[in-house]
């Protein structure tokens, strides 16, 4: 918002230095984040652009440079429409970002980024390609040689050392190799992994609930709607979920669900859909659809809701 007005100059005062106490407020915050290491993925863009914490916190060094260039240039800025016309694009842009916030909060984002967006096939995503970068650590290892602790690279072999005894080993990233876009990713069931076999099928529906405690309970109704036409259409349905079989038993029961539990990792799951249940659907892997409960109405099949 704040840059929808720095961009007509509505109140270019007011815009300005609120835009200065942002800057340096997140200039703290990432420089923080980064000498500490406390977030190593800072999510400023999300999946759209991703920045290490360090090039986070340069990105707002250039940032805060450029806002004090415009406070000290402050009377030389003038906007180039009437101060009606300022104010109304102004008005019209705070609704649009609300609208999109409701909009995206109620149903899925408008643009999806991740790994599991639709049309991404998840088996592709767990494979290395050819010639990929791996990633390159050093060892550092800590033996006690003659009663005193000293420090030793692998290429000292401290264990060769007579009489040394090993105290300790430490593991650095010396460089970063490539990262898989889908990691984490079974399906397990009783303990099962059967990845592979579902992989396969043409016709698979995946009801997402990462935590089935915390999911909505309306939505289910919803749920069970939608799985009885899917499996009338000739698909393979599953919860998948990180809770336990027993928590799966009270919503089946409760709703008279017709199909069973999926198990992985709840972090995943929260990745592959923004909805608590949500309704996916595959085809050999490849995502064909994505949906949230409240949304049910929208999913076809041959042709028909």
């Amino acid at each position: 918002m704040i840059g929808v007005m720095l961009f007509v100059v509505f109140n270019e005062k007011f815009t300005e230095w609120s835009l200065f106490f942002i800057t340096v407020l997140f200039l703290f915050l990432t420089w923080y984040s980064a000498y500490f290491d406390k977030v190593t993925d800072c999510g400023c863009f999300g999946d759209a652009v991703q920045l290490t914490p360090w090039e986070t916190f340069y990105k707002n060094i250039i940032l805060i440079a450029l806002v004090i260039f415009l406070i000290i240039r402050v009377y030389d800025i003038q906007p180039v429409i009437s101060e009606k016309f300022v104010k109304r694009i102004s008005v019209l842009a705070l609704l649009v970002f609300i609208f999109i916030t409701y909009h995206v909060l109620k149903h899925l984002p408008l643009i999806d980024f991740r790994a599991y967006a639709i049309g991404k096939n998840i088996p592709e995503g767990m494979i290395y390609p050819e010639g990929a970068a791996k990633a390159v650590y050093e060892d550092t290892w800590v033996y006690n040689v003659n009663g005193k602790d000293q420090v030793f690279t692998t290429e000292e072999k401290p264990w060769d050392i007579d009489g040394a005894t090993f105290v300790d080993r430490k593991t650095r990233l010396v460089e970063k190799g490539y990262e898989l876009p889908i990691h984490d990713f079974t399906m397990e069931t009783d303990g099962e992994d059967i990845t592979d076999k579902l992989m396969k099928k043409e016709r698979l529906m995946l009801i997402v609930s990462y935590n089935l405690q915390k999911s909505n309970e309306k939505g289910w109704l919803n749920i069970k709607e939608v799985s009885d036409k899917a499996m009338q259409n000739g698909f393979t349905v599953y919860c998948f979920s990180a809770s336990t079989n027993e928590d799966y038993l009270k919503i089946k029961n409760k709703y008279n669900l017709d199909f069973e539990l999926l198990f992985c990792d709840e972090t995943t799951l929260k990745t592959i859909v923004r909805s608590n249940p949500g309704i996916v659907t595959l085809n050999k892997g490849t995502i064909t659809g994505k949906w949230n409960w409240i949304d049910v109405d929208d999913i076809t099949f041959n042709g028909e809701n």
